[in-house]
């Protein structure tokens, strides 16, 4: 930053000084917990020395508490991918089941809103189009918070349900699809250009919860990028013009995820993703609720707690597939360079 120069390309500049504020940021988080660790040592020898009930008591609680900082650093450590850092997009739609389908939908929605708000992220609900009875046909949200996308990138794909239906007045058991759809939100540091002569955008009367004024002025938009037939519908603003600006910040998105996506499967067909595939059509989860299990077939991981899971309790499936997911990259690194 000191070379006369460096503002010269600001572009550049502003991706070293991100760079460079990553580093910072990991290194003053490990010498945070070095400090801690030395602390709660330091209180543990003195205990030993002499036992004092209330300093056991105040060191447990601190020693409970750097053990998750150290678990939220690993994670850190291991979620080192080109978009982890970055905000994440969602997209759930439920497949072919009407009513129990759109439910199963619903159901996934809650989960995640529900596991966002223990992570500590912010779940914004964009655009959202409720079933006929009961559930959802399609809805969109915003993950704001670090890592969001990088803890959030191994729900892509379709999620199977299993259960005895309360849609169903002969009790029978049925099995429901829906697809998970997440993309990171690409930031200022990416630049993409996107034609105005590439659009078509409508605008319409937003159906979702805003009150009168929301409801009886056209103030939602879609907009499609006639190019790929991308659709990004946006109707959680009062304005018209919040919606546009919105809208077109996650056409953005995914239009760039669309184009990246395409160059990754010409360049490296054989690419894990989470764990998988990578393939958004590919069956990853099986919840099945007579049994009160969870399966991760990606994996091969069974829990045997769906009730907590739904709650959104997804941490210990979170967490494996993370390290499953760097421990194949690894893998493959070593085998290009053997």
């Amino acid at each position: 930053m000191a070379q006369p120069d460096f503002w010269n390309d600001q572009e550049k500049a502003q991706k070293l000084i991100s760079e460079n504020n990553v580093l910072k940021e990991k290194r003053d988080s490990f010498l945070k917990l070095q400090k801690g660790y030395e602390d709660e040592s330091t209180a543990v020898e003195l205990l030993r020395e002499e036992p004092d009930p209330d300093l056991q008591k105040e060191t447990e609680e601190d020693l409970a508490t750097l053990q998750d900082e150290f678990h939220n650093y690993e994670l850190d450590l291991l979620l080192s991918g080109k978009y982890d850092s970055h905000n994440a997009l969602m997209e759930i739609h439920p497949g072919a089941g009407g009513t129990e389908a759109m439910d199963w939908g619903q159901m996934l929605l809650r989960m995640y809103q529900r596991y966002c708000d223990s992570a500590g992220f912010k779940f914004e609900i964009n655009d959202y189009e409720p079933g006929e009875e009961a559930g959802l046909k399609s809805v969109s949200a915003r993950i704001v918070g670090k890592n969001a996308y990088g803890m959030l990138k191994s729900e892509n794909g379709v999620h199977r349900l299993v259960r005895i239906s309360p849609f169903d007045a002969a009790k029978r058991r049925h099995t429901s699809f829906a697809s998970v759809e997440v993309i990171p939100e690409i930031d200022d540091s990416i630049k993409i250009d996107i034609d105005p002569k590439d659009l078509r955008i409508d605008v319409y009367r937003s159906s979702g919860a805003g009150g009168q004024h929301i409801n009886k002025t056209s103030s939602a938009v879609r907009m499609t990028h006639l190019p790929t037939g991308i659709v990004v519908a946006m109707q959680d603003q009062r304005s018209q013009q919040q919606n546009r600006e919105k809208a077109m910040q996650i056409l953005k998105s995914r239009v760039y995820d669309y184009y990246e996506s395409q160059n990754q499967a010409k360049y490296d067909a054989k690419r894990k993703n989470a764990g998988g595939t990578g393939d958004r059509s590919e069956r990853i989860r099986t919840y099945n609720y007579p049994q009160n299990r969870v399966t991760d077939h990606r994996i091969g991981l069974t829990i045997n707690k769906l009730d907590r899971v739904m709650n959104g309790e997804l941490d210990e499936i979170i967490d494996a597939l993370i390290l499953y997911n760097q421990t194949k990259q690894l893998e493959e690194l070593a085998d290009k360079n053997a």
